[in-house]
């Protein structure tokens, strides 16, 4: 039988399912939200936001894991079982090589992607794009595989940020749903937590 995480690796697949009970499937349709990190680690955060997500939207929500990012090497296979081996007996979680929205959305048609807020300052920047007629372009894109999100806050320099304090353009408005404060607010960082187990 064919090894999934290799066909991904290698690009014959676009993206693999690993189940709860760990077992693995390539490109499997996927429905519902999608919560995209790099979860090194999972944490409480990540765990409640899904929950939060999940009860606002009124769908499951997954995880997803990206094994290419924009800014950092490709996973190895090795360190992919590592961290999927977090939600084993937990939570489903599906695998692409997808680091950008911009190519989820063709991965993952239909979908709400679940973001903080420091992802969707990012996702309205247009310097990441080449200027604002990049990000419409992409943003336009997105629209149009029937894909949107939802925003959760963060504390930022002190303050808690929503969707509110975010420039997002006239023509993207109906790109973004708030998670509201009430329904989820978790002052956890990925970051703050690999410190603190460093220091351990």
């Amino acid at each position: 039988m064919p090894d999934p995480l290799a066909q991904l690796l290698d690009g014959t697949a676009r993206t693999v399912s690993a189940a709860p009970d760990g077992s693995l499937a390539a490109d499997l349709p996927v429905q519902g939200a999608l919560l995209s990190g790099s979860f090194n680690p999972l944490h409480a955060g990540h765990e409640r936001l899904a929950q939060a997500a999940s009860a606002t939207l009124g769908m499951p929500v997954s995880f997803e894991l990206p094994v290419a990012n924009a800014d950092k090497p490709p996973l190895s296979y090795a360190e992919i079982e590592r961290r999927l081996e977090q939600f084993r007996w937990r939570y489903p979680v599906v695998l692409s090589r997808e680091p950008l929205f911009v190519g989820k959305a063709d991965i993952y048609p239909g979908s709400v992607f679940v973001v903080g807020y420091d992802t969707a300052e990012r996702l309205v920047e247009p310097r990441y794009y080449g200027g604002e007629a990049g990000r419409d372009a992409a943003l336009a894109h997105i629209r149009a595989q029937g894909c949107r999100f939802l925003v959760a806050g963060r504390v930022e320099e002190g303050t808690f940020r929503t969707l509110r304090d975010i420039p997002v353009p006239a023509s993207a408005h109906d790109l973004f749903i708030e998670l509201p404060e009430s329904a989820f607010r978790v002052d956890l960082s990925s970051t703050a937590i690999r410190a603190q187990l460093a220091g351990e």
